[in-house]
This record gives C-alpha cells, structure tokens and sequence, in this order.
C-alpha cells in the first residue's frame, strides 16, 4: 500500500516574508523531519500560479529556484527519498489535467470564489487564470492522489471544490481521484497553527502579503537587519498605552505579540506595560536573529545540488501524474 501524500506549495512572485517562513514553511519542514517514513511529502513551486497577478516574468524562473533554496536553508532534509522537490511548470500533466477538470467546472462555483472577488475586484480587465485559478489547484491535487493539504483561510473554498470536482468526475467516470480530507480534517490534522496569519506592520488588519507595493509592513527575508529593525519599531500601534492582547481593540500590538509568541517569547511579559517600545525592541532583536541565521544557512546552499534534487523529483513526479492523467484519459474516451 503506497504512503499517502502531503501536498504543499509557495508561489514563486516576489521575496518570500516571515509570514510565509513562519506560518508556512517551517511547521512543514518540521513536519517532514518528523513524519518521512510514514508519508509521502510533495513541496512544489506553483510558477504557473503565480502569474494569475502581474509579476516581473523576467524573475520568475530564479524566484522559483529561490522558494527551494529557502526550503533547504529552513532545514528541509532533501536527500530524503520520500521528499520530493518540483516546479510545477515542469509537469506538463498539471495543464492538461487543468483543462480536463475545467470542461467539469461550472461558472457559477468559480464565481463564488471570494479570493477571486478580492483580488479581481470587478474589473473587466482581471485575467481569465485569476477566476479559474482553484481548477489548476485542484489538478495539483488530485494528480497525485494527495490526502493532506495545508489551506489557510482564503484557500478553503479551493479545497472545497476540488472535493466536488473530484466527487463530480469519480461518479460519472468511475473511481479516478482519492478526495484530500475536508478542511476540518486538515486543521486537525496540520495543528492549531494551521493558516497562521502574520498581520502587516503598517496595517495589521491585512495580512502580510509578497505583493504589498510598498514593502513597509512586510518583514522579507532578505531584508538587512537594520531594515528590519527600522520596520518593527515603526509598526503601527493604538493610542491606548497599554499591551493587551485584543485583535479587535488593539490589532497592531496583538500582532507583535504574535510575532514574540512564534520566537519563543512570553505575551505575559509584556501585557500590562504602558509603553509600546520594550516589546517593539525584543521582538526586533528575536527577529533579527531569526533572520540573520536563516540568510547565513541560505549562503551555504548549493545551487548544484539544488538542481539535482529537482530534476530527480521532476522526473519522478512526472511518472505518478501522467499515470493518473492517462488514467483520466482513458476514462474519458481520449485513450485507449
């Protein structure tokens, strides 16, 4: 009996934040450390994603690689062979299967999707890929029968459809695709941490996102320490003199709070202070630090080896997708 799979990914647009390294990739690459063994781990750059939103084309291929190296320097064990590094531009199945799921895909669920209703915001001009987005993560899905997805918030309605989808075309053609677990199920199963959000230091009633224009409230993970020093101490706070945690009342401050909590600080040694500057000042250090010997580990990648590791994936994932995407193929009258 094969080993089931766990399925996660970034997009490869812009510098990846602390939002990403601690919400996102560290739970998973502990989990992998932890887990090799008993599942399988599939870690993709989705590139095909990533330009459903205007990006700079001309950095997408290095920015991809980039997500990997970031992987390793956070301490994914890649020569594990359970562990499987891709980008998913290089599996051709992930477009055609994209295609296949679409012709079963009906206007009115993707319409519904509030992640396209947020980013297209009504303009006629909003790209065809940015609506039907959910499909192509639907056929990253279910191309290799993966059980377990991490999904935070604003993915839960993808995850949702590809259940459909994939209940949808397993009931008119036979048993196709396995179901990944339902989003309880996978918040069970990830954690309570699971679809952390770090908030923007500027306006912490957003989360932190790569594609902030201005950058002020994003903490990158290339940034120089004294950037990010400058950042913190500058994050918007409240006129209220006093630390509590409230996300409600006090979203910056609870914020910072929930940076410290990430960095092995204590919320209680600072709630109750009159002044915002201590805590600004500790949760400065314990990101600098964090930071500082994140890019230390970064420098020590090898590119060689990198690229070694994902064409030996590349090629393997290749094999398991283009065998589930004959398999649908078949069903569907395409092959015989």
């Amino acid at each position: 009996m094969s080993k089931p799979t766990i399925l996660t990914g970034l997009r490869a647009n812009n510098e990846l934040h602390l939002g990403n390294y601690l919400g996102a990739m560290l739970p998973m690459v502990d989990m992998a450390k932890q887990k090799t063994g008993e599942y399988r781990f599939n870690f993709f750059v989705p590139d095909l994603h990533s330009f459903t939103t205007p990006i700079d084309h001309g950095q997408l291929y290095e920015q991809a690689l980039d997500n990997i190296r970031a992987y390793i320097a956070a301490g994914l064990p890649v020569g594990v062979e359970d562990i499987h590094v891709y980008r998913q531009s290089f599996i051709r199945a992930h477009s055609e299967m994209t295609w296949i799921l679409s012709c079963f895909s009906y206007f009115g669920e993707m319409s519904r999707m509030t992640q396209f209703k947020d980013k297209g915001g009504g303009s006629d001009s909003v790209s065809v890929g940015l609506f039907s987005y959910p499909i192509l993560m639907a056929a990253d899905i279910l191309l290799y029968d993966a059980k377990y997805v991490p999904v935070g918030d604003d993915q839960t309605q993808h995850l949702e459809f590809t259940r459909d989808i994939a209940e949808r075309m397993n009931s008119r053609f036979g048993n196709l695709f396995e179901l990944p677990l339902p989003v309880k199920k996978q918040h069970e199963f990830f954690g309570k941490d699971q679809g952390l959000r770090i908030r923007d230091l500027v306006d912490p009633t957003k989360k932190m996102s790569k594609s902030d224009e201005t950058g002020k409230g994003v903490l990158f993970l290339r940034d120089a320490p004294d950037v990010i020093r400058k950042k913190i101490m500058g994050a918007t706070t409240d006129s209220l003199e006093s630390v509590s945690y409230d996300h409600d009342k006090q979203p910056g401050v609870s914020n910072l709070l929930d940076i410290l909590t990430l960095l092995g600080g204590s919320k209680d040694d600072f709630i109750g202070h009159k002044q915002y500057g201590p805590l600004k000042n500790e949760v400065a250090d314990r990101v600098v630090d964090l930071i500082e010997n994140f890019q230390a580990r970064l420098g020590e990648v090898d590119d060689v080896d990198i690229l070694q590791k994902v064409e030996v994936s590349e090629e393997a994932m290749s094999q398991i997708a283009d065998s589930k995407l004959f398999m649908v193929q078949e069903a569907l009258g395409l092959r015989k």
